[in-house]
């Protein structure tokens, strides 16, 4: 079989069903269609959709593999290119177009010939009226969100004016904060929001004060929308925000006027969204100050470092830190919770307390986790069948699934009762007490009464959601009517079979719900011997295969009245579903808060799980402000590393004490664990500020605001920007937003350039972290010339400004003097590693013997004039003629100087400079620097 009808097989492609008069009249709708290029188009024929132009070459060649998919509507000059896509193939175009990719957005047409109208439209960020396609059959895993920003430029930065809303939970929000060039709190807001499309007002000029902006928005995967500046308006907005937002107008005017730019990015959003023409948002939202400082900072290269979330490409779900951590039970709704905790770790001591007493709790109290769980596994998604009553999109099923859920509370409740530990006041006060308040008669037991009273149970063990008849006295009638017309038809079906001398069921048989409505129905071979009595007393109908079709007056006349009372049946159940499904609505309040504190329960049990399941133990960290204590943990592990099966992982201490141990210099060969370790000391650190026990024998922990981690940069070469510059960008961001409550974890700087000139900047850039930003940094490098910053901490009188708190470590390798051969320790080590292993990793990667050798040969030459020489403390008395001895107040001058370069470079505006000015600045600042390096040996050495 080829690959075509492999192909063909797997799609079923649809055929085409247009007739040429069809055909023309479609043609001259589409040419109608205005441009735009980043819109996908589909045309519903009831049976299956097409899609054409441009539109069906992306499609044919992105989700059919092939171009042999494609069909010709119409002919020659006029014909336009077509592909057909099966219902089953749109809904998964669909989910990839809004929830996967950023670059398109999806509009849907219904009608025929030359008629067709728009009837659904939707972007990554409003997925607007696709959620049903979206959410039929899978969990929803983040609520998107919509941002606007409006920017003011200033001297040294810019003022960013945010707005948000959060579609499905029904939040606005608004933000003003000042931020760098590189818009590092805007990439953070990006990532704590789950942010999917962001609106911007048009510019012209400007060009290169955007360009940081788009690539930090390409970073975090949020599709870019311009919108017209007028759109960017505050006039009418507090009304418009006084019909949407719950409560009296009051505050929300208090809110608004307490920002200047912000409002004009809400403006932006009510009107992209359309919020104000559904009337079903009147009264539903509500509206809120978005503060950065309320959790920990989290940049888009920090959640790929730390392996926050989840990718495509993961070989297994434990390779990501959400992977590990969804132990979720609830549908859905304990998944996004836990997404959003990952990506908010929290700053306040007590709050991070609480969660790591809840955990705790369920931790010692197997019995009690194990329970809870059962009960939540019945759980269905609270919040998304609310949002879809609130929406009018929801039906019968969608409150008997709420029910369904509400029922399980008592049990919820009566385990949590049980529990008699040392943190059940807290549990008391955080679940229990709501719980009471909603499940009391006036709320949540109202809905389960209404439910008990208004469903047909009989019919739902059948799959049917029908309202019972009992509940309403005309719909009882109306089903006492049909009950009684139903017996009347049977007794004539039974008079009709005595009448005709045939068995009845068996040679006549009554069909209902056919064309002709009740009919008898009897085979061929049996219509002879009564041939005569059909054609006197009865209507034949239709003679086929299956049999004769007759019926008589009275047959008909009951028929009739039979079909009008079901209809009147079935309108009544319209309303009556409506009704019931309008009173539910009425309850999205209580259930908002369920969902809550089911979620947030849901997601505690999930990291208490993890915690007592894992063979070596996880402990609770000791948590204590940014501004005192250290960051101790001892036999720390990665978690995500130690769950892959093949892995033996050797724990290592970290402790990163103020004033000795803060700014940690790693050495060490490649392979070694160097990332590893620094990578697990971030992670632990996040997973403590979520709540969660971390993979220590014991860990405590001085609260970090924020974490910047730099790890291997992969060249940029499709934006122009070479390994070397996407480094400097990157480090530029930390050095422009880091404070001493940050964490940094940097690997490998310095590494797309010369030796001299990585090295050079290498050493600037920790000088500047260790005396002026002060965070505590892990700094794995190769560049073991770096461990001479720890002697200046001894040494500090060469030095105008002391290098306090940096200490060596080194990840240990063993390599056997008689074999040469290298074993990797794994095991992190105080002091600077003695030498470089670059040619051993090599030969364990089994390297030609001559490269080798001569790799040997070349690095002899080159360790002559090496810069270690020059701090080794017996320099002297090396035999050595070539060896270069360097007065160490020279190091000392030439770093200070190196250092100012440095500042002077990240200080260069580099995001609104053409390259030629970026170069011709570069160039001066070097010939200032060789100037300057004429009576300093140390700085001649870069040059």
């Amino acid at each position: 079989m080829d690959d075509n009808n492999v192909f063909e097989d797997q799609n079923k492609l649809p055929e085409f069903k247009l007739d040429a008069k069809q055909a023309r009249g479609f043609l001259s709708f589409y040419k109608t269609l205005p441009d735009n290029p980043r819109a996908v188009r589909f045309f519903d024929h009831r049976d299956y959709f097409t899609s054409h132009g441009e539109n069906a070459t992306f499609i044919a060649k992105t989700y059919y593999h092939t171009t042999t998919a494609l069909r010709q509507l119409g002919n020659g000059s006029d014909g336009l290119s077509s592909v057909s896509v099966s219902k089953n193939m749109f809904e998964t175009i669909t989910r990839d177009l809004l929830l996967e990719r950023i670059d398109h957005t999806l509009e849907l047409y219904e009608g025929s010939g030359s008629n067709w109208r728009l009837v659904k439209s939707g972007t990554p960020g409003n997925l607007g009226s696709f959620e049903d396609v979206l959410f039929a059959n899978n969990e929803m895993q983040d609520t998107p969100v919509v941002i606007a920003l409006c920017l003011n430029f200033r001297e040294n930065g810019c003022t960013v004016g945010l707005g948000y809303v959060d579609l499905t939970k029904r939040v606005l929000g608004l933000a003003e904060f000042l931020d760098d060039s590189h818009f590092t709190n805007v990439e953070s807001a990006l990532v704590a929001l789950s942010c999917k499309e962001c609106l911007l007002p048009v510019e012209s000029g400007k060009p290169n004060k955007f360009r940081t902006l788009h690539d930090a928005l390409t970073r975090c995967g949020v599709m870019l929308t311009e919108r017209k500046k007028t759109e960017f308006k505050t006039r009418d907005l507090v009304q418009d925000l006084g019909r949407l937002v719950k409560g009296s107008i009051e505050p929300v005017r208090d809110l608004v006027s307490g920002f200047e730019i912000a409002p004009g990015a809400l403006g932006a959003l009510l009107s992209y969204a359309e919020l104000l023409a559904d009337e079903s948002n009147y009264g539903n939202y509500s509206i809120r100050r978005y503060d950065l400082d309320s959790y920990m900072r989290l940049d888009s290269a920090a959640m790929r470092a730390l392996n926050v979330l989840e990718s495509k490409t993961d070989a297994n779900k434990n390779f990501s830190l959400f992977g590990l951590l969804n132990r979720t039970c609830t549908a859905g709704m304990g998944k996004r919770l836990l997404h959003m905790w990952l990506k908010q770790p929290l700053l306040d001591v007590n709050e991070i307390n609480t969660r790591l007493d809840f955990v705790q709790a369920f931790v010692e109290d197997t019995q009690l986790r194990q329970n809870l769980r059962q009960h939540l596994k019945r759980i269905s998604d609270i919040e998304r069948l609310t949002h879809n009553l609130e929406k009018r999109r929801g039906g019968l099923q969608h409150v008997v699934r709420l029910y369904q859920s509400s029922i399980r509370l008592p049990y919820i409740r009566k385990a949590l009762k049980q529990y008699d530990g040392q943190f059940s006041l807290l549990i008391k006060e955080r679940y229990l007490d709501p719980m009471d308040l909603w499940t009391d008669d006036n709320h949540l037991n109202k809905f389960i009464a209404l439910v008990e009273v208004s469903v047909d149970y009989d019919q739902l063990e059948n799959g049917e959601y029908m309202i019972s008849p009992s509940y309403d006295p005309a719909l009882s009638a109306l089903k006492d009517e049909q009950e009684s017309l139903e017996c009347q038809i049977q007794s004539l079906h039974k008079q009709t079979a005595f009448d005709l001398n045939l068995a009845i069921d068996k040679a006549l048989k009554l069909d209902k719900g056919t064309q002709f409505g009740h009919v008898f129905r009897i085979t061929k071979k049996e219509e002879p011997k009564i041939r005569k009595k059909l054609t006197t007393q009865f209507i034949v109908l239709e003679t086929r295969k299956d049999g004769v079709k007759f019926t008589n007056t009275k047959l008909k006349k009951l028929g009739d009245q039979y079909q009008k009372i079901l209809e009147e049946y079935k309108d009544c159940q319209k309303d009556l579903v409506n009704k019931v499904v309008q009173t539910t609505s009425t309850f999205s309040e209580v259930f908002k808060s369920l969902a809550g504190f089911l979620s947030e329960l849901d997601v505690l049990l999930s990291f208490a799980d993890l915690a007592s399941s894992c063979p070596s133990p996880y402990t609770r960290p000791e948590i204590s402000t940014p501004d005192v204590g250290d960051i101790i943990l001892e036999g720390s592990r990665h978690p995500c590393v130690e769950a892959q099966d093949w892995v033996n992982f050797i724990p290592n201490d970290c402790k990163l004490i103020r004033g000795k141990s803060w700014f940690q210099i790693i050495t060490g060969p490649n392979m070694g664990g160097k990332s590893t370790f620094i990578r697990q000391i971030g992670v632990n650190i996040l997973m403590a500020q979520v709540g969660c026990f971390v993979p220590c024998d014991k860990a405590s922990i001085s609260v970090r605001d924020c974490i910047f981690a730099r790890v291997g940069a992969g060249d940029c070469q499709l934006r122009g920007v070479s390994t070397f510059m996407q480094e400097m960008l990157e480090t530029a961001s930390i050095l422009k937003g880091a404070t001493d409550k940050s964490l940094i974890i940097i690997d490998e700087l310095g590494r797309g350039t010369s030796t001299y000139d990585g090295f050079g900047l290498a050493w600037a850039i920790c000088e500047h972290l260790v005396q002026v930003i002060r965070a505590p940094t892990l700094f794995a490098t190769h560049f073991h010339e770096l461990t001479a910053l720890a002697h200046e901490n001894a040494n500090h009188e060469l030095h105008s400004k002391q290098m306090i708190g940096v200490a060596n470590y080194h990840v240990s390798a063993h390599i056997d003097s008689s074999s040469r051969k290298l074993t990797m320790l794994y095991k992190v080590e105080p002091g600077a590693c003695d030498q470089s292993f670059g040619i051993h990793v090599a030969e364990f990667a089994d390297f030609p013997e001559s490269v080798v050798a001569l790799a040997r040969e070349k690095a002899a030459e080159l360790e002559d004039f090496s810069p270690s020489a020059v701090i080794s403390k017996d320099a002297e008395e090396v035999g050595s003629k070539r060896k270069r001895v360097i007065d160490p107040s020279d190091i000392s001058r030439g770093a200070a100087r190196a250092h100012q370069f440095l500042k002077k470079f990240s200080d260069l505006p580099l995001e609104t400079m053409t390259l030629k000015q970026a170069l011709e600045q570069v160039k001066k600042m070097k010939e200032d620097l060789e100037k300057d390096a004429v009576d300093c040996h140390w700085l001649q050495q870069f040059l």
